[in-house]
């Protein structure tokens, strides 16, 4: 699949089971973007700030954010990154087992660029290294937003 465009991926998910099945997917499917687990909000939030003590990610980036964490939730995240100038252009795909309409709705309100549910990606989310690849290479990102 060869995805190699220079994009860097931060993982937001609290279930390592969940986190490492996204993250072999993506390797099982030639997808190989750098990758940053944040394990909550709150890290992924200092992570994006380069506030983490360890974790850093370059430019350009996205997100692939789950809804339902403790702590600083998916919504709240989101929320954070709208009122953040600095990190208002945040590109953002929610990737989540929920397909409520609530859901969709509330994370539709903070603009992100998709949402994804886990289920409709296929085995191994083979969908979601496909998407990601081809996003990657259709898309042009500023290298500082």
């Amino acid at each position: 699949m060869g995805g190699d465009s220079g994009m860097n991926l931060l993982l937001v998910e609290d279930d390592d089971v969940a986190a490492e099945a996204v993250m072999r997917g993506l390797r099982k499917h030639g997808l190989l973007w750098p990758v940053i687990l944040a394990a909550d909000g709150a890290t992924a939030l200092e992570i994006l700030r380069g506030d983490h003590a360890t974790l850093r990610i370059g430019k350009p980036r996205l997100m692939l954010l789950d809804l339902n964490m403790p702590g600083m939730n998916g919504i709240e995240l989101l929320r954070q990154l709208r009122a953040d100038e600095a990190l208002r252009g945040t590109v953002v795909f929610v990737l989540s087992t929920s397909d409520a309409e609530n859901d969709l709705r509330m994370a539709y309100q903070q603009c992100i660029a998709g949402y994804l549910v886990k289920s409709a990606l296929g085995p191994h989310l083979q969908g979601l290294a496909r998407f990601l690849a081809e996003y990657g290479r259709a898309s042009a990102l500023p290298s500082q937003h």
